[in-house]
């Protein structure tokens, strides 16, 4: 796979998740009178600017793991997440200040060898967390990138690894969806076509799943939904859905990142699930080098990226 790919993906989610990270939980009211503009410190988690969260901690883990390992290993994976998780390691400044409830729950099963690693993940209904579909992307390019689709047998692996933290049927069906337009997408399809083309596929996989109806939206004229409508929260549907609407109405990184973040909430995952693919899109010249020039490690994100592409 052509390394600018990787690295727009990467880049693009980090940097994303690094301008949501000071406003993370704050409301879509309050962002409307001081929106962000720029990267800037402080904020939620009193971090420099630049600095990115578990989502591309997440992220990066992942595709060490691929990198390293050339193939899918779920124990691999997990003992990674265990890594960032205990050690601080995949942090963009050797601290690990933000983990999801579920997440935390799931890494502990593992590191304490109660269950195997697709096991670990959890199946309440309370638990359809955005954090398995923040972190798919790179599994997301890997299969495309060795096997050039994404089809039955690629989306049973997408589940499992969704299923490493988050196991519901919603939280599986949120990562496929997703791989579905991103392989329309690295097919060569602008979003608007790739959108429609995933979403069909998307209907042919999960039509008969009871789950699916959690999704119904997604095919329902969803580009032209009003602002108001679409929610930034944690569940996972809501990030998948602030994510996509905002790719449907962008035409460029910048207008892209600031719309996802504006929508308040959940503000570094919905950035970092919208900011890897338009970063696979329009490319990481297209994003701003005043935000590129502050974001940490982006040395080492950058290695991480083309020593990842070689891979898939």
């Amino acid at each position: 796979m052509d390394t600018k790919i990787v690295r727009g993906m990467l880049l693009g989610l980090a940097t994303c998740d690094a301008l949501g990270v000071p406003v993370e939980f704050a409301s879509r009211y309050t962002l409307k009178d001081r929106p962000v503009t720029k990267m800037i410190a402080f904020g939620t988690w009193y971090q420099p600017a630049g600095t990115w969260s578990d989502d591309t901690s997440m992220t990066v883990a992942t595709m060490e793991s691929l990198y390293r390992r050339k193939q899918i290993d779920y124990d691999d994976m997990l003992r990674n997440f265990v890594r960032w998780y205990d050690k601080a390691e995949f942090t963009a400044n050797d601290e690990r200040f933000d983990v999801g409830n579920t997440t935390r729950a799931s890494i502990l099963r593992y590191s304490r060898g109660l269950l195997p690693p697709t096991k670990c993940g959890a199946t309440d209904d309370n638990t359809n967390g955005n954090g398995s579909l923040m972190r798919i992307l790179p599994a997301i390019l890997y299969l495309f990138g060795t096997r050039g689709k994404i089809s039955v047998d690629e989306l049973k692996i997408i589940h499992n690894i969704s299923a490493l933290t988050h196991a519901h049927p919603i939280s599986k069906i949120s990562c496929g969806i997703y791989a579905l337009i991103v392989a329309q997408i690295l097919s060569g399809k602008n979003i608007s076509d790739a959108f429609a083309a995933g979403i069909n596929d998307a209907k042919t996989f999960y039509g008969n799943d009871t789950e699916f109806k959690a999704f119904t939206r997604l095919y329902e004229n969803f580009a032209s939904l009003p602002e108001e409508r679409i929610l930034s929260g944690g569940y996972v549907v809501e990030t998948l859905e602030a994510a996509l609407w905002c790719l449907l109405n962008t035409n460029d990184f910048r207008s892209l990142a600031l719309k996802v973040i504006n929508l308040g909430g959940d503000t570094d995952t919905a950035g970092a699930v919208a900011g890897g693919v338009a970063g696979i899109i329009y490319g990481v010249e297209e994003i701003p080098e005043e935000w590129l020039s502050v974001l940490r490690k982006r040395d080492w994100l950058e290695k991480m990226a083309d020593d990842f592409a070689t891979v898939c």
